[in-house]
């Protein structure tokens, strides 16, 4: 994983600072030749797993305190074997309980081949209930964003 400072040609303009290297396997694939559609999710789990240990320090899965509201994905382009993606990820807006990431997934050669964006709700699994996004959350992700995130969907 590497940090990208600088824009990456079918980026759309959006600027990742964190960018996870994520395979293609070979049981990605499924009859028609490319990784099967729910693959998406895997790699962008994938790569919100590795920019949340990056972001907030919290490295074991008893350290995840939030859950998956929603997912939505654009297909762009095939994903073949064999491959080594690019899934850029970043935080678009922090909301009192919840927050969203956007998510990019190039190919090596740089073509892009998705993008999607997840909502996460900050969770106490022992209480069974959503909670506040914490302070020092917040500021651990506008620090590593580099700026002030908005508060409100600007819609997407």
């Amino acid at each position: 994983m590497s940090h990208d400072q600088n824009g990456r040609e079918g980026n759309e303009d959006r600027d990742f600072r964190f960018e996870a290297e994520v395979p293609v396997r070979f049981r990605d694939i499924d009859v028609g030749g490319h990784a099967h559609h729910s693959q998406i999710l895997i790699y962008m789990e994938e790569a919100r797993w590795a920019y949340w240990e990056q972001v907030t320090g919290r490295h074991s899965v008893e350290e995840v305190d939030y859950i998956l509201a929603e997912v939505r994905v654009r297909y762009r382009n095939r994903v073949l074997y064999p491959d080594s993606l690019r899934v850029g990820v970043r935080a678009t807006f922090i909301g009192r309980k919840h927050f969203e990431l956007e998510y990019q997934l190039h190919s090596g050669r740089g073509d892009i081949l998705a993008s999607g964006w997840t909502t996460q709700v900050m969770y106490d699994y022992e209480a069974g209930r959503s909670i506040p996004l914490s302070d020092d959350l917040r500021d651990r992700i506008e620090a590593f964003e580099g700026r002030p995130l908005p508060v409100r969907r600007s819609g997407t």
